[in-house]
């Protein structure tokens, strides 16, 4: 067996790829990017949907790709089996209509056995197939492989409902006989079978079919090859390791993690080995999840994250780990993956930052967890019980991280056993509240074939013309269709040259008309899209007939186009400022370009104060009196990265690029359209900042136009409240409105003064009127207050003076009746309570309320029912036993 690393693992197998005419696409990041329909990317198929739905057709139909997945759905399992990940890269690689069964066998063959490759042994390979794929059987023997190494299975066919599906095969290696965990007979241990010792390495999912809406299986009209082969195993067999956990991309962080400890070591206890493997394993998962812009929070990807933290440092303290120590991780993590992954050490610092803030905060919960579990455990076991409640031990796992392992190891010492079934019920509850959040959409579409077949060249000339006088219709769409001519209603059409933009990267679509000859509007356009084939797929609302063939003018609604421009310009500035004003850790998060306004989304760990904002406006607006030239160029990707271009990282860039720079202040890679100087924006006014996510920041902003129109808005407004308050300059009204505030303040004063005085006059005259009821005194009466605050005042006066055993007031305040109910230590030992009083009389003004037993309150909406309130105050006590 060759001594590779994981690095030299990865890159062979990418090397492979390429070298039969395949593109590495590079890993996305963990976030899915408009993908409604998973929480993280958990595949490396996930990524490359649009290619295999038919939405887009990629320039090269032979990608391979190593990517970085997320998959929490058995997280439990994580530490306590050889091969359960969190976080896991997943090799692939893809053919979209390209090759098929053949190639993807015999190039899959050649990987694994050829000296110049992996090399391994063809003895130790076997391979599963589906029962009824002859095929996949016949070119398996045809590239080497011994028939008794070909296994038959049932569940070898790979269906997800509606959408590509189609048979598989398997390939396994035989680790040998020290891994074989089953006896000789027992009808698991085979190629396929649940057993240690024939190790699953890579999956072959041949896609030929469409699963339809009916259930049945239609061909597909391009057949497909999607591969999994999960690198961790994979390193697992070339470093001969036990578990995924002993190779080069988990023992670092567990070496770490002794250090850590308080002298507890790997492979000395198998209980604690498995907190071990699950802080290497979380760490990595947290780190590369950080990285990709996902911040930990109570709901999504951001509980995923708290979730993963908190196991981890629960574990930590299995460990003897008091502090915080998983951040200590993230650099480690870094070092292990640079080779690939070169981001997650430029993000260390804050990625640990982030982490850090999460562990303190975490830690201080634990203790108060670990309080609760004691009080648990200390009640249980005092009334006799022998269980701990199911949503007790929910509670704990939900809102302190305790996961119900660890408090049924926990409470097994002390003989008492949790409630898993009501624990369960507690999770599905939970599960099927997640569920329900996330999109009913399928995880991939149908394939379908129209708008692939549309491959006639189209131009796009917008970057420098608004209006094309002669451009050729080459493909009309009409209900669902490929059709020659339409006459009336709405179509999509493909011309040969156009100057209209196709929505993409945060901008909107042009807007504009489509001129006959002679010069009246044969359609407008509502929309622009990229076809599959990349081609500007118009959306026309037609006026006049049109054929393919025929010749209209193009025409650009100018205006629009520019107030567009002109906000996509800022979203540059803006995303500079960003980074200069908060680190370089801030990324776009996602933006929309309109005519009217601009929204920028992105990713901050912390609050945005108003001095931050004015720092950001400030810095954008100099840029814009600076009066800077707006340049783009068209490159290739690596020169462009040498010219500092910053790439949006879920964005997918082509062989050739755009970089936009606006002199050396921002350079960024950009498909859209821009002014040519950055004063044509004139000014650039923030309107909004809000927060819309775990992490995530939203602002809006406007320029030129629309940002004058604001800020002479507010002037309006100052100017009138100048005119109100008096003030003949508007630089006076803060000192005018500062005044008044003080006056009011004042007045208040002065009014909360005399409103005491009066309540005391009128307690005078209500605390003389004693009742004696039932051998208690009872002081009852409506006053005159204007709050529930003046009544609790009356109480303690009542109190302090001690002038009777129960004191029942009412009050009408506004168009509410407030009622207040004491009663005297006295009172309360002979079993008085003001809390069962109030509930007696509450009613009365169509309320309700509660309290002490010495002090209650109550509030409704019929304040005349106050008097019969203390009538029925003074019936309650007579009848008192």
């Amino acid at each position: 067996m060759k001594q590779l690393s994981s690095s030299q693992i990865r890159q062979m197998y990418l090397d492979f790829f390429k070298s039969k005419g395949h593109t590495i696409e590079p890993s996305a990041s963990l976030v899915p990017v408009d993908d409604p329909t998973l929480l993280w990317i958990n595949s490396g198929v996930a990524t490359m949907k649009k290619y295999f739905n038919g939405s887009v057709v990629p320039k090269n139909p032979r990608l391979t790709s190593s990517q970085k997945s997320i998959r929490t759905n058995d997280i439990e399992n994580v530490g306590r089996t050889a091969r359960h990940h969190t976080l896991f890269e997943m090799l692939g690689n893809f053919s979209v209509g390209d090759y098929f069964k053949k190639e993807a066998i015999t190039w899959a063959w050649e990987l694994l056995t050829s000296d110049d490759w992996f090399g391994w042994d063809p003895e130790l390979l076997y391979m599963t197939v589906y029962p009824q794929d002859d095929d996949a059987k016949q070119f398996w023997q045809e590239a080497g492989v011994q028939p008794d190494h070909i296994i038959e299975a049932e569940d070898n066919f790979w269906d997800i409902g509606e959408g590509p599906s189609g048979p598989d095969s398997e390939i396994f290696y035989d680790r040998g006989e020290s891994f074989n965990n089953l006896a000789d007979d027992d009808p698991e241990n085979y190629p396929g079978g649940e057993n240690e010792r024939y190790l699953e390495v890579w999956n072959i999912v041949f896609s030929q079919f469409n699963h339809e809406p009916d259930g049945s299986y239609k061909p597909l009209p391009r057949k497909n090859i999607d591969t999994g082969m999960g690198l961790e195993r994979v390193v697992s067999v070339f470093q001969n390791a036990k578990t995924n956990f002993e190779t080069d991309l988990f023992l670092p962080m567990i070496n770490a993690t002794e250090d850590f400890s308080d002298g507890k070591k790997y492979n000395a206890d198998p209980k604690l080995d498995i907190s071990f493997k699950v802080i290497a394993d979380h760490s990595r998962a947290i780190t590369f999840a950080i990285g990709d812009g996902a911040l930990p929070s109570n709901d999504g990807r951001g509980y995923v994250i708290r979730r993963l933290i908190r196991r981890a440092v629960v574990n930590g303290r299995k460990l003897g780990i008091n502090g915080a120590f998983l951040y200590k991780l993230v650099p480690v993590v870094g070092e292990v993956m640079k080779s690939y992954y070169p981001e997650v050490l430029e993000q260390a610092d804050y990625i640990a930052k982030v982490v850090k803030s999460e562990e303190d905060r975490f830690n201080e919960t634990l203790t108060d967890g670990l309080a609760l579990l004691n009080d648990l455990v200390a009640k249980t076991k005092k009334s006799g019980a022998k269980e701990i409640d199911g949503a007790d031990a929910f509670k704990l796992y939900d809102t302190y991280g305790f996961p119900v392992e660890l408090t049924r190891e926990y409470t097994l010492d002390e003989g008492i056993t949790v409630d898993e079934d009501g624990f369960k019920a507690e999770m599905k509850k939970q599960q099927d509240r997640a569920r329900n959040a996330r999109s009913k959409n399928e995880s991939m579409g149908v394939q379908s074939d129209l708008l692939i077949n549309v491959k006639s060249a189209s131009e796009y000339v917008g970057y420098t013309q608004l209006d094309v006088k002669a451009a050729k219709v080459t493909d009309i769409v009409a209900d669902g269709a490929l059709v020659d001519g339409a006459e009336t209603g709405t179509v999509q059409v493909v011309f040969d040259k156009t100057p209209f933009y196709a929505e993409m990267g945060g901008q909107i679509a042009d807007q504009g008309d489509v001129l006959a000859a002679d010069g009246s509007v044969a359609a407008t356009v509502a929309d622009v899209q990229h076809a599959p084939n990349g081609q500007n797929l118009h959306t026309l609302k037609l006026q006049q007939p049109m054929h393919v063939g025929d010749t209209f003018e193009l025409k650009v609604d100018a205006a629009f186009h520019s107030k567009v421009e002109k906000n996509h310009t800022a979203t540059h500035l803006l995303d500079q400022a960003l980074r200069n004003v908060f680190g370089g850790h801030t990324q776009q998060a996602g933006s929309l370009v309109e005519p009217n306004y601009l929204r920028f989304d992105f990713t901050h760990f912390g609050q945005v104060t108003e001095d931050d904002l004015a720092k950001v406006e400030a810095i954008v607006n100099e840029k814009i009196f600076e009066e800077i030239p707006v340049t783009t160029v068209e490159t290739d990707q690596a020169t462009g990265k040498k010219m500092g271009a910053i790439a949006l990282f879920s964005d997918k860039y082509g062989d050739k690029v755009r970089v936009v720079s606006i002199g050396d202040f921002s350079i960024e890679f950009c498909g859209g359209t821009h002014v040519k100087n950055t004063n044509e924006l004139g000014l650039f006014k923030i309107v909004s900042e809000t927060g819309i996510g775990a992490g995530t920041r939203r602002i809006e902003a406007v320029t030129a136009g629309d940002a004058y129109k604001y800020l002479k808005g507010h002037d309006d407004l100052l100017t009138t409240t100048a005119t109100v308050l008096k003030t003949p300059q508007v630089e006076e009204v803060p000192a005018k409105v500062a005044q008044l505030q003080e006056q009011i303040k004042a007045l208040t004063n002065e009014k909360a003064a005399v409103e005491a005085k009066l309540a005391g006059q009128q307690a005078d005259k209500i605390f003389d009127n004693v009742q004696e009821i039932n051998g208690k005194q009872l002081i009852t009466g409506v006053v005159q207050v204007s709050s529930m605050d003046q009544l609790r005042q009356l109480a303690d006066t009542w109190r302090q003076k001690k002038l009777s055993d129960v004191l029942v007031l009412g009050a009408q305040v506004g168009e509410k009746a407030n009622l207040i109910v004491a009663a005297s230590d006295d009172a309360m030992k002979a079993g008085i309570k003001a809390g069962d009083l109030i509930k007696a009389i509450s009613p009365k003004i169509n309320g309700g309320g509660g309290g002490r037993p010495n002090l209650a309150q109550a509030g409704g909406k019929k304040p005349a029912g106050l008097n019969d309130a203390m009538s029925e105050a003074a019936k309650w006590l007579s009848n008192l036993a």
